[in-house]
């Protein structure tokens, strides 16, 4: 009784308008009260720059290419091949890896698109044919061409000033001298054995060595994975005497149009792998696809940005999910979030009903911005902003399928409902947990890392690798990595926004992110998390702008996320009012949220993501970075 008399006073309160002409560095000092007395590692300070990576070894082979005179893209690129290296479960070369840059000396931001297309072979048509309804989210049927390298590659070659060998040799030092491995990757694997025996040979030569489950802490190599990389790294020094670009640009074509991608070709069109379809497929590529990508498929970009409190937040396009963080800081800039109290019931209630809003519209709109006209700049105008903010309702916990009506079409909501259609109930179709898709084959698993970087000159890098996951493909017999399955978050239904095209990117999840704060950089932040990144991102960024949490405990602090709308992965479930939270969140909060209509699931007290950040503050001199403790393996390093 008394928990539902707290849970009514709360409520009774209206939502508390932001005040006028406020920015980050006065709602900082207004709310530092804030500040945990515990932290789990210290905020690392610095004046030469900072690495925080998704393992502590590519945050170390950064910091080394910092320290021998690069910049932050250099740094973060090296550790970007590293991570493909040391998290094969979470990211490979077979992937993808959207990147956001901060050129300070120029005073422009560039989005690399590190995003894979669809062969041409794969149309709604073809999959009709053969009776499936949804792409799987394993075996070859989902894969793109790999983005990863191409993206790798292009940072290094646009705004980098190291040689590839420079950068890329760290990642064949681990890959051929071997890595201790680390409890993660060694569950994973063990996981994964019998199917790998079974049926995946290619991966079992290299993860399963003298046909064992390593032990945690022996020395992992990857021999093929180095000899693929030194065809590379051959082909650039064969070129190097034309220049760097020249160099690197020959590695690409190495990659795309030469023995990379006959190989990979041959090995998936030959091959039939099972997949949760129950059958075995090949891949639909051709080496057609590998060199068309190579030759124009990697694209800088614009980024897309608001204003929040007075900082800039630039994100991807349309092609990712990310300017769903834009949107929702559209919504939450009206309200004074500070007066709300950090991981207060109404504080929380506002993000997920926010959320639900959002990522709605993501569902109706979104897609490759080259197949589908998106209408952005109406999605984050004053205007729709204002009438979507008055769908919130800060008594009750919305249940609703509300996307809205940015584009005045009338395929408008049949688009959306497309994705909720069938037969079985929303809802019943899976269990959706970030880039982790359970379909009741445990082998399907997969995840997502993140690495930031900032220099000594202000130079910001963030990039969200992905994709090529060794628990969703086999590896390609002599590359020592898997194809990716991005694929299968297209939608085949032509009436969808995402709808599978040839030739189109699936909109990913992969969704790094940059501040910039009275003009000049400030942060470069992100996690791994499929649908959940840019819910955990955004409660980082309002825990150090509206909150004035440090960088460390604002990514310690527990966070929530919603899965209401479709999943962006097969076998795309989705779950109206279910809301997951960190067990650290405290009950009465949890107890609150559920009277106000939400389905709570409680999750483990760290489970969600594994958010970092650094930052540039250049009235003091220096640089800043932290990463989160969850999942033990992410670090920062820097001096």
């Amino acid at each position: 009784m008394r928990v539902e008399k707290r849970i009514r006073k709360e409520h009774r309160v209206r939502w508390i308008a932001a005040p006028p002409h406020t920015h980050s560095g006065e709602l900082a000092l207004r709310t530092g009260s804030v500040q945990p007395r515990f932290a789990t590692r210290p905020v690392l300070h610095g004046t030469l720059g900072m690495v925080a990576a998704g393992h502590y070894l590519a945050a170390a082979i950064g910091l080394r290419v910092l320290e021998q005179g690069g910049n932050a893209v250099d740094a973060g690129v090296a550790a970007g091949f590293a991570l493909a290296v040391l998290k094969p479960q979470e990211n490979g070369l077979g992937g993808e890896a959207p990147i956001l840059i901060h050129l300070a000396a120029q005073g422009r931001t560039v989005a690399i698109n590190g995003q894979g297309w669809a062969p041409q072979r794969a149309s709604i048509a073809w999959f009709r044919e053969q009776g499936i309804s949804a792409i799987p989210p394993n075996g070859f049927l989902p894969a793109t061409v790999p983005g990863a390298f191409g993206s790798w590659c292009a940072a290094l070659l646009r705004f980098g000033t190291a040689s590839l060998g420079d950068i890329l040799g760290p990642a064949v030092e681990l890959a051929e001298g071997g890595f201790p491995l680390d409890a993660a990757l060694r569950t994973r694997i063990a996981g994964l054995a019998d199917r790998f025996r079974q049926e995946w040979p290619s991966s079992a030569a290299i993860y399963l060595p003298g046909d064992q489950v390593p032990s945690e802490g022996s020395l992992l190599r990857n021999a093929d994975w180095a000899m693929t990389m030194k065809g590379a790294l051959d082909a650039a020094a064969r070129e190097s005497g034309r220049g760097r670009e020249a160099s690197i640009q020959a590695a690409i074509d190495y990659f795309y149009k030469g023995p990379v991608a006959e190989r990979a070709v041959a090995f998936t069109t030959a091959h039939a792998v099972r997949d949760a379809t129950g059958r075995a497929h090949r891949a639909l590529f051709t080496v057609k696809d590998w060199a068309a990508y190579g030759e124009h498929g990697t694209r800088l970009e614009a980024p897309t940005r608001v204003t929040y409190r007075g900082v800039v937040v630039l994100k991807c396009g349309t092609w990712t999910q990310g300017p769903v963080l834009l949107q929702q800081l559209k919504l939450l800039e009206t309200y004074d979030i500070a007066a709300l109290g950090h991981n207060t019931t109404a504080y929380l209630h506002l993000l997920l009903e926010v959320a639900k809003l959002v990522f709605t519209d993501r569902e109706q709109y979104y897609g490759d911005p080259e197949f589908t006209d998106v209408p952005l700049a109406v999605i984050l105008s004053d205007a729709y902003t204002a009438e979507r903010r008055r769908l919130v309702d800060p008594q009750r916990a919305s249940l609703e399928w509300r996307p809205g009506d940015a584009a005045h079409l009338s395929l408008s909501l049949p688009r959306a409902a497309a994705r909720l259609g069938g037969d079985q109930p929303a809802g019943a179709l899976g269990v959706q947990t970030g880039e982790t898709v359970r379909t009741g084959d445990d082998e399907q698993v997969g995840d997502t890392t993140h690495v930031d970087v900032v220099d000594r000159w202000g130079n910001l890098f963030s990039a969200t690798p992905s994709g090529g996951w060794i628990p969703s493909s086999p590896v390609v017999e002599g590359l020592g990595f898997p194809l990716g399955t991005r694929g299968q978050i297209f939608v085949l239904d032509e009436r969808h926004a995402n709808a599978l095209a040839p030739g189109k990117r699936p909109r990913t999840t992969l969704t790094p992110s940059l501040a910039l704060r009275q003009g000049q950089p400030w942060l470069a932040f992100g996690t791994p998390g499929g649908d959940m990144q840019d819910q955990w991102s955004l409660q980082f960024f309002l825990n150090v702008v509206d909150f004035g949490l440090d960088l460390q405990a604002a990514l310690d602090a527990p966070t929530v996320h919603t899965t209401h709308f479709p999943s962006s992965f097969y076998p795309h479930a989705a779950y109206p009012g279910r809301v997951h939270v960190e067990r650290r969140v405290p009950l009465d909060v949890r107890e609150a949220l559920g009277a106000l209509g939400h389905e709570v699931q409680v999750d483990d007290d760290w489970s969600h993501g594994q958010p970092t950040a650094v930052a540039f503050e250049p009235r003091r001199g220096v640089v800043a970075g932290a990463a989160s403790a969850r999942s033990l393996l992410p670090y920062v390093m820097g001096r």
